[in-house]
């Protein structure tokens, strides 16, 4: 992952309480949970014992339960 160039705002205290980040660094971020999410999501599949099914198949099937 490439280095963020954040900046904080502080509180009367000095604590640190939100991050400004640049609009193309928190769109790139957002990119990037998009596409650790779909990876985690896939490991979860592959991990788990469900009977695989086309994508036609379950698109049908999603269809049926809509009916």
């Amino acid at each position: 992952m490439a280095s963020l160039h954040e900046r904080y705002v502080v509180n009367d205290k000095g604590e640190r309480v939100s991050v400004l980040l640049d609009w193309e660094e928190y769109q790139r971020l957002l990119e990037e949970l998009e596409e650790l999410e779909a990876i985690r999501a896939y490991d979860a599949a592959k991990a788990s014992s469900d009977e695989a099914i086309s994508f036609e198949r379950a698109i049908e099937e999603i269809e049926n339960k809509r009916a």
